[in-house]
């Protein structure tokens, strides 16, 4: 099993900045991919951001530029640095890591509003 703890989310204005973090625990495969991933209210889960253990990136088009994923190995932990934030990126920020299954994180409130 795998456990995952998100952090960072909050209110914060457009053009803004946070950054928001994501600690797993428990069994932990050495290659996995890790992302993160948003829904807003009345609209469908979307990829925002996935790496891969090797450091392979892929960004969602809305997003490049804007964000930036990366991952601390060691630490099992992802990171999603979130720029330029707009009011369409208000949503809840879900991190997934995918290894023979995938495993979802509860969700972190992203709130862009002045």
């Amino acid at each position: 099993q795998v456990q995952l703890v998100e952090s960072g989310g909050g209110l914060v204005q457009p053009g803004g900045s946070l950054r928001l973090s994501c600690a797993a625990s428990g069994s932990i495969f050495r290659s996995n991919v890790m992302g993160w991933y948003r829904q807003a209210p009345g609209k469908e889960r979307e990829s925002v951001a996935t790496i891969t253990s090797f450091g392979g990136t892929h960004y969602a088009d809305s997003v490049k530029g804007r964000f930036t994923i990366s991952r601390d190995n060691a630490k099992n932990t992802v990171y999603l640095q979130m720029n330029s934030l707009k009011p369409e990126d208000t949503a809840v920020y879900y991190c997934k890591v995918s290894q023979v299954r995938d495993y979802w994180g509860q969700g972190t409130q992203v709130t862009v509003s002045s």
